[in-house]
């Protein structure tokens, strides 16, 4: 796997935002039965939501999936994450919507993205 060559801009948090964010996620763990593997992306898709905001993450992930997550972690997304975190424009899925001005669309499958899923 490549290297990139990407710095984040996301801005450090304090001891008690980072304490509040485990917090939320010890719960999630311990209250979790299932797939482990649905837990693990879950846990992914809150810690990418910081960097990348709600909006790429519904480019990424379809509408059930993103439902599913936020069950598991016990929040809503838009409420969570920014529309657009710092480092929003990293993912390539996103990117191309933005680009093409139809996010919806994107979102909705209406407007096919390709390699929607790929970083860079």
């Amino acid at each position: 796997m490549a290297k990139s060559t990407f710095k984040s801009r996301v801005k450090p948090i304090s001891a008690s935002q980072a304490k509040e964010k485990f917090d939320k996620l010890d719960a999630a763990i311990k209250r979790f039965a299932g797939d482990i593997d649905e837990l693990e992306a879950a846990l992914g898709m809150y810690l990418l939501g910081r960097h990348w905001g709600w909006r790429p993450l519904v480019i990424i992930h379809n509408k059930r999936t993103i439902r599913k997550y936020e069950e598991i972690l016990g929040i809503n997304i838009r409420e969570e994450f920014e529309e657009e975190g710092p480092d929003a424009m990293r993912p390539n899925g996103y990117r191309a919507a933005v680009a093409i001005g139809k996010f919806w669309k994107a979102v909705s499958g209406e407007v096919p993205l390709e390699g929607r899923r790929l970083i860079s």
